[in-house]
Order: C-alpha cells, then structure tokens, then sequence
C-alpha cells in the first residue's frame, strides 16, 4: 500500500498557523469571560491576585482547545509558561512599588502575546503544517 502526502503551500502553511494562534486567543478570551466569575470578589481586589487569577483563566480555556487539537502536554506546559511568565516577572517590580496595578495587568498583556508566538514559532513543526 502506498501513501501519499499531499504539500501544502507556504501560504496555506501560514493561514493554519495563524488561525492556530487565532484560536488559542480566542480560547483565553473565553476563558477570561467565562471563569472570573466563579473567583471570590475580594480575591480580585488585589492586583497582584487578579493578574494571576486572569492568566490561570485564561491557560485553563487554552489547554482545553489545545487538548482538543491533540497537541502534547509538554507543548501545551509551553504555551502555559508563555502565559504566566510575564505575570510573575512583572510581580516582582509591583510589590517593590516600582508598577501599577494597571501597568501590571497591561504589561502582563502585551507581554504575553509575543511570547505565546515565540512558543510557536520554536516548536513550529506543531503549529505550521
């Protein structure tokens, strides 16, 4: 029995990728919207708590999309760290005084996203196919 492949385009290689990382922002929106609700309010009062709160909302939504899409545990622990880590490293200066709450939620944002496709683009044989 032979098999063959059939050799996507560039173009189309790169519209998959990019709704791959289309979906995974939309999972977190979801999630974001979804699950905030269900945090005590005086937990979200603090800053520092409602960055966390927002990022583990938002990787619980992705991990569930990346589950369906049969990606492995260790690309989705990735993409996870990708999420997390700009919060944590962000805390640091917002517990010194150093950042605002808000700076800290935004700067967690912004940073967030190009790390995200940082992940992607490293483990691209996952996302461009």
């Amino acid at each position: 029995m032979t098999t063959t492949e059939t050799t996507r385009t560039t173009t189309r290689k790169l519209a998959r990728f990019t709704g791959h990382y289309v979906e995974m922002v939309a999972a977190m929106l979801i999630g974001m919207v979804a699950l905030h609700p269900l945090w005590p309010s005086a937990w979200l009062e603090r800053p520092d708590v409602d960055a966390i709160v927002m990022a583990t909302n938002m990787t619980v939504a992705m991990t569930a999309a990346m589950l369906l899409r049969r990606h492995s545990w260790p690309r989705i622990a990735e993409m996870a760290a990708a999420m997390y880590l700009p919060f944590v490293v962000l805390l640091v200066p917002f517990w010194l005084d150093a950042l605002s709450g808000d700076t800290l939620m935004v700067a967690g944002h912004v940073l967030m996203f190009p790390l995200m496709l940082a992940a992607m683009v490293w483990r691209r044989a996952e996302y461009w196919h």
